[in-house]
């Protein structure tokens, strides 16, 4: 058996399960191996802010409160500065320069760190050109937005692992937070991801965090494929 090891901030859960009950059961399993989880739109109906708040409060959890909001500067400013209130960590919205600017306004005076979405990682570039998106590649579309996000106040960019490296790289990036969806352990299924990687590789390309859902919370021991991340990890 391997060693046990304790959590690693660098590893966010995603708790992408129908609602806080379920969320809390997947909690217990984790035990001390999860210390940052991930609360997203597909549980706000089922309790999630109830349950975001007691794993913060209560159990003395990190929360990534993955929102993206969308909207106008005012409306983004006002419900950022609701979320605000919980004393949460991490919040996302969409990385459009003013989404931006009014979401740091609305968490001003609080520690909540605002995290821009560049381009989600389920999408393609067929996708893009559906939603008609301009033309280029996505790596270096993802890599200019996360740029004018940091220029407007971002604390941070989710982006796939495979952006992350030419995201390190650019100079307003210094001191900012790379979080990584679409990582996937090796031989884990793909899902609904296209841009994907392993989570020693996204780290070793300049992720701070990585968010891992599925292959946690589908196994059929949680805790063991959490340790299996927290070993593949460690050390870098």
């Amino acid at each position: 058996m391997s060693e046990f090891l304790p959590a690693d901030d660098r590893l966010i859960l995603a708790l992408d399960v129908p609602n806080a009950l379920a969320g809390l059961d997947l909690v217990e399993k984790l035990g001390d191996s999860v210390s940052f989880y991930k609360i997203g739109l597909g549980m706000l109906t089922g309790g999630g802010l109830a349950l975001a708040n007691e794993l913060k409060q209560e159990m003395g959890k990190r929360i990534f409160l993955d929102m993206k909001f969308f909207d106008i500067g005012a409306t983004v400013e006002k419900a950022v500065r609701g979320i605000a209130q919980y004393d949460l960590d991490f919040l996302t919205v969409h990385g459009d320069p003013y989404v931006v600017k009014a979401a740091k306004e609305g968490a001003a005076g609080k520690d909540l760190k605002i995290l821009a979405v560049t381009i989600l990682t389920s999408l393609d570039r067929a996708d893009l050109d559906g939603a008609l998106i301009r033309e280029g590649a996505i790596a270096d579309l993802v890599t200019e937005r996360a740029g004018r996000a940091f220029a407007a106040g971002a604390d941070g960019v989710i982006a796939s692992p495979r952006e992350a490296e030419m995201i390190r790289a650019l100079p307003e990036a210094e001191g900012k937070l790379i979080v990584t969806p679409g990582v996937r352990p090796a031989g884990a299924a793909l899902g609904d991801q296209k841009r994907v990687e392993t989570p020693a590789s996204a780290l070793q390309a300049g992720a701070d965090h990585l968010v891992v859902g599925r292959p946690i919370w589908q196994a059929e021991d949680p805790r063991a494929a959490a340790q299996a991340i927290l070993h593949e990890i460690a050390g870098i």
